[in-house]
């Protein structure tokens, strides 16, 4: 739990973005989250969770809607038991198997086979919505006044114009800037967090590192063999696509898209309901850090019937040009994995000289595993 909450636990209330003169006199709105996290997050849109697996089974744990868990009064008032305890009861048992990855080509690169989720460790595994971002970025760039502009096809969006009074026409966003701009946002989540409980390990006095030489594929369930089902996650093929695409993880982790919605206007809604809706970061009876949070809440403007048909246009318009959403990365994302397993110390002073391991790897097993 100490390595889980240090890579995407809730810290508190996410004190939002608090100034943009575009926006004045309103609260900027691009926000997704009321929850502060461990790691940042671009324009606080948290899109990411965590599965991890051990030997005891296969978790989910879910902190992206979490509320600040933890009232404090002052620091003191914190103690580790009780944010423990708090972010515990977000976890949720998928199995009770350690996810099964074969120590092979082309599951696991060759110079991992021999040590990537052995028996003994933990390994977690960030995943972020991809389709959810980069509905939040449409929405971020539009509010500054940007549309989409098709470069892929060489096309404009039909039906754009009847929204000129939201936005100049001249003033457009290549679709291809737009999506690979949301995978570089979403992976700093995946990233920072692996980072964030990289540096958990060293102050513990645990093994282990953050690595990428996985197949994210075979991982979350997308590799074609049937016997490395990886977390079960849903995913669609196409004969003219090189890769599968994976969806989402249905009734636990869904993608901002069909199959999940009907249609990329129902996705839309769903992401404006986690800004604006109960326990939404713009709605005033969210609690948050602020003497008087309702204020500063509802002085977000809320998107209007207008700036929501043009947003879910440009998404329809997406997913039906290239049968996906995103049209040109992918649904769900995978990338960086952190492992957590004790050290042979006895290795080390056999064949490293003085300073190979921290004293908190030597002292790991007296402080933590004193009977």
């Amino acid at each position: 739990m100490l390595v889980l909450t240090a890579m995407a636990g809730n810290t508190g209330w996410h004190n939002l973005i608090p100034f943009n003169s575009r926006y004045a006199p309103h609260l900027p709105n691009y926000s997704m989250s009321a929850g502060g996290r461990t790691f940042p997050s671009a324009a606080g849109f948290h899109v990411s969770n965590l599965f991890f697996t051990d030997d005891s089974g296969t978790y989910f744990f879910e902190t992206k809607h979490a509320p600040q868990l933890v009232q404090p009064t002052s620091l003191k008032d914190l103690p580790i038991e009780t944010i423990m305890s708090a972010h515990r009861d977000r976890v949720r048992q998928l199995s009770d198997r350690r996810l099964k990855l074969p120590p092979q080509d082309p599951h696991v690169e060759g110079h991992n086979q021999w040590v990537a989720n052995c028996p003994g460790s933990l390994f977690v595994i960030p995943v972020a919505d991809l389709a959810e971002h980069n509905i939040a970025n449409l929405c971020y760039y539009l509010q500054n006044g940007y549309m989409l502009y098709d470069d892929i096809h060489q096309n404009d969006i039909p039906g754009l114009e009847q929204f000129h009074d939201l936005v100049d026409p001249n003033r457009v966003i290549p679709l291809s800037f737009l999506e690979q701009y949301t995978l570089l946002e979403a992976n700093a989540e995946l990233v920072s967090a692996c980072y964030a409980g990289a540096l958990m390990l060293q102050a513990m006095g645990l093994g282990g590192w953050m690595y990428n030489g996985v197949n994210p594929y075979s991982v979350l369930g997308a590799s074609g063999d049937p016997a490395v089902p990886g977390l079960g996650f849903d995913y669609q093929v196409e004969e003219h696509w090189t890769l599968p695409n994976v969806l989402g993880l249905q009734g636990v982790f869904e993608g901002h898209c069909p199959p999940y919605y009907p249609s990329m206007h129902e996705a839309v809604l769903a992401v404006v309901d986690r800004k604006f809706g109960l326990n939404g970061p713009f709605h005033e009876k969210t609690p948050g850090p602020w003497k008087d949070s309702g204020r500063v809440r509802r002085s977000a403007q809320i998107h209007s019937e207008r700036f929501i048909a043009c947003i879910s246009r440009q998404a329809q318009y997406i997913y039906d040009q290239f049968g996906k959403f995103p049209g040109t990365v992918p649904t769900m994302l995978a990338f960086m994995y952190l492992q957590a397993h004790h050290l042979d110390l006895n290795f080390y002073d056999q064949y490293y000289g003085p300073g190979a391991y921290l004293n908190t790897h030597a002292n790991h097993m007296k402080d933590w595993h004193s009977e």
